[in-house]
């Protein structure tokens, strides 16, 4: 009998033993998928939780700010997103994207670039999207963008987490192959059993980085020095997604780079952003702490 659990307990976990579905229902042709509604969950979190925020004293915003960072930060997500998948993770070996040059005869614009539902979306590219729109927010509205980057990055990693269960929900973006007691097999990974990486990477990327900006949010003063809660979002985010790398498989395209480098894509992505955020941390951490009186 204890031979054979062991022998059970050696056996890779198969994902399609859990039976998961991409969505959570569907009516005639239409599905609800979980990755559209981790987006739809992820900032209705933030819109509420920063709501919440700038009610506590010191806010560098008000609530018609809040609106507005909502619906442009939404645009930065998609867009950037997508914008940045296309440049930096299609093409392979090539120096041009594939997405930007896959024209068919009489068209203006690659429809490939628009089909967000066929997938690929950039981490690194959202980041650039958000940027931008709290930058034009902020300008708008003659707000400290740097406060107000705070402010934003304590609510992300909420969406960080929904998003990677819902990549694990999908089977997708799986890791590489693995002996490890909890390795799976994914449907389109072939026979052998993977890291579950999506997981590793909602933990790191999502709930512990949540975890961290919300205590340093609601149970210290970092919120009074300006770059200090964005800095450490930037520095968290960036070395959780370079260490999850070394467990994801690299994604097709730009396999060959991961092999030649020993870095992946998302790694060279995530490298100069620690050391932005270091830098913003250090001058957050040199200047003195914003006026109490902050509105």
């Amino acid at each position: 009998m204890l031979s054979l659990l062991a022998e059970a307990a050696s056996q890779p976990i198969h994902w399609t033993d859990l039976g998961l579905k991409p969505y959570l229902f569907e009516i005639g042709s239409f599905q609800l998928r979980y990755y559209s509604l981790a987006y739809i969950l992820g900032l209705f979190f933030a819109y509420w939780h920063l709501s919440k925020m700038i009610k506590a004293p010191g806010a560098p915003m008000a609530q018609p700010h809040v609106d507005d960072l909502f619906f442009y930060c939404t645009l930065g997500v998609i867009l950037g997103g997508r914008l940045g998948y296309a440049a930096f993770y299609t093409g392979g070996s090539s120096t041009q994207p594939s997405m930007f040059t896959n024209f068919t005869p009489g068209e203006t614009i690659s429809w490939d670039l628009l089909r967000l539902w066929d997938g690929g979306m950039s981490f690194h590219g959202g980041v650039i999207g958000v940027v931008v729109a709290i930058l034009f927010v902020s300008w708008r509205n003659k707000l400290n963008w740097l406060r107000v980057c705070d402010y934003i990055a304590v609510n992300v990693p909420f969406g960080m987490l929904l998003g990677r269960l819902a990549n694990f929900v999908n089977g997708e973006l799986y890791g590489r192959v693995t002996d490890v007691p909890w390795a799976m097999v994914f449907p389109t990974g072939g026979e052998l059993p993977r890291h579950p990486s999506q997981l590793y990477q909602a933990g790191l990327e999502g709930l512990l980085m949540m975890v961290i900006l919300l205590l340093l949010f609601w149970k210290t003063r970092a919120r009074w020095k300006p770059g200090v809660l964005v800095g450490v979002f930037t520095v968290g985010i960036a070395t959780a997604r370079f260490i999850n790398e070394f467990f994801r498989e690299p994604d097709a395209q730009l396999a060959q780079l991961a092999a030649d480098t020993g870095l992946s894509q998302g790694q060279w992505l995530s490298i100069p952003m620690i050391l932005v955020g270091l830098g913003v941390i250090v001058y957050a951490l040199m200047r003195k702490p914003a006026s109490a009186s902050a509105s």
